[in-house]
């Protein structure tokens, strides 16, 4: 798959998608948007893919939306930043929707929809190098690409409210502290670590991880016997459609290990 502002590469059942615009701070542009779009389809329609690794290329995770190309559409602007949000949203619900696991790899700063990006993870690696700042309220916009969402669930009310209003710029470190961050990696270390947890999970049960998945992300909004219900359904659910779910349980009375084939 070709694209203009993001590169997508396969290492066995690893996908690997990457920001591409290093010269413009890896911003998100309508482009982007729409491109995003297109690998999150891609991965979430495609079973030989079972584990998706997300990072960015250049010394920037991301700067966050392209203020100078949304400036430049004058009165067109609000029209363009729904089209380029519309867009990243679509990804990043397939993304957090999607059976096989969403890895991401925070390289450098990660400000604006950069941050967005950064924490909307199944998990989340930083370099030692990395930052994060909300940054939205300081060109006066509010947050999109999904931190609304995930950051008071991360962090709490009270301290989402202090990065979304003071814009606070945190090391990889404390964004660790703060529960935005699984592991900080040496900067030299950080794509391969991130792969070797990838392929980990690349060979796990990724219809299971799916339903995992879905179950967290719809549990703050479920009642107590709305999500047990939920886990029912998922885990009889793979009793009866899931191979590997089957076969694991069989293996395991058997004192076997399992073999995952991501059906």
């Amino acid at each position: 798959m070709n694209f203009e502002t993001i590169t997508f590469e396969r290492d066995g059942g690893v996908a690997i998608v990457s920001l591409n615009r290093p010269d413009a701070a890896n911003s998100l542009n309508g482009t982007m948007a729409e491109e995003l779009v297109k690998v999150a389809t891609h991965c979430d329609s495609n079973p030989d893919v079972r584990c998706v690794v997300f990072t960015a290329k250049g010394k920037m995770f991301s700067a966050g939306g392209d203020l100078h190309t949304f400036a430049a559409q004058g009165e067109g602007m609000a029209e363009y930043m729904r089209y380029a949000t519309t867009g990243l949203h679509a990804a990043i619900s397939r993304f957090s929707r999607m059976n096989a696991p969403f890895l991401v790899a925070v390289n450098g700063i990660a400000a604006g929809a950069g941050f967005s990006m950064a924490i909307c993870g199944d998990m989340v690696f930083a370099a030692e190098s990395a930052k994060f700042t909300m940054a939205y309220t300081r060109a006066g916009v509010s947050p999109d690409g999904s931190s609304t969402y995930f950051l008071p669930r991360l962090v709490g009310h009270v301290k989402a409210m202090q990065l979304i209003y003071m814009n606070d710029l945190l090391t990889a470190e404390q964004a660790k502290e703060w529960g935005l961050v699984n592991e900080v990696v040496p900067d030299d270390q950080l794509m391969s670590r991130v792969m070797e947890v990838a392929h980990q999970l690349a060979n796990g049960p990724t219809l299971a991880y799916g339903e995992c998945k879905r179950l967290v992300a719809d549990s703050l909004s479920n009642t107590l016997e709305t999500q047990m219900e939920m886990e029912t359904r998922a885990i009889a659910g793979l009793a009866r459609f899931s191979e590997d779910s089957v076969n694991a349980i069989h293996a395991f009375t058997k004192k076997q290990k399992p073999e995952f084939k991501g059906k």
